[in-house]
């Protein structure tokens, strides 16, 4: 029997699972072949399209940035390609951690499970953060973003990348929205685009800005 292609093992079954460490355990597994399906074999573009978009907001290349749910890396190569040199990475896969910690692309990286914070992060320790693919079924959920605004320091650009499936569940707009009625955060653009191109799925591009009374 011919060996079952990586994305049917993962890919393919990664929002099927919600156990917090199913979810890490999986992620573990999948850290050697990560790059390899999402890049080579599916055209992953959330990491260059939210990379792009803190480029709008972002001019200063020196600030420190956060890469919240960093995986292997994919979106700190895209940072850094970008021209950001100041890039810190939390993930809660030990896994991926060890992949993202080859890449040099990383001042700092530590484990972090953004469902139970705090964070391992100052208040307004970081110029701007990015989540990317991290919010979904099963992984990030929305009210984490308290703690995110927490970390960021006011006038701090937030950029989500986020699968069309969990952006039309609503919970996370939502959330954006309440913090927006609030004064939290001013919305500055979302897009539709690509996601994983070899799947047909699509996603969104969301960028927020830390207001001054952004707690």
């Amino acid at each position: 029997m011919a060996d079952t292609p990586r994305n049917d093992r993962f890919l393919k079954t990664v929002y099927q699972v919600h156990d917090p460490v199913e979810v890490r355990d999986m992620y573990d597994r999948w850290a050697a072949s990560y790059d390899t399906e999402l890049i080579e074999e599916n055209g992953y573009a959330q990491p260059r399209r939210c990379a792009e978009m803190l480029s709008r907001y972002l001019t200063d290349r020196r600030v420190e940035i956060l890469d919240i749910g960093c995986g292997t890396g994919l979106s700190g190569a895209a940072l850094a390609e970008a021209g950001y040199g100041v890039i810190d990475g939390c993930d809660f896969s030990a896994g991926m951690l060890e992949k993202a910690r080859g890449t040099g692309f990383y001042r700092r990286l530590f484990g972090a499970d953004l469902n139970a914070p705090p964070l391992d992060a100052a208040d307004g320790a970081y110029g701007a953060a990015v989540a990317v693919g991290v919010f979904g079924f099963g992984h990030i959920q929305p009210e984490c973003l308290d703690e995110i605004l927490r970390i960021v320091s006011p006038g701090a650009p937030l950029v989500i990348g986020l699968n069309e499936h969990f952006y039309e569940d609503g919970a996370l707009t939502a959330k954006l929205d309440a913090l927006a009625v609030d004064g939290r955060i001013d919305r500055l653009a979302e897009e539709h685009g690509e996601h994983i191109r070899g799947t047909g799925v699509t996603g969104w591009v969301i960028a927020v800005r830390k207001t001054g009374d952004g707690g």
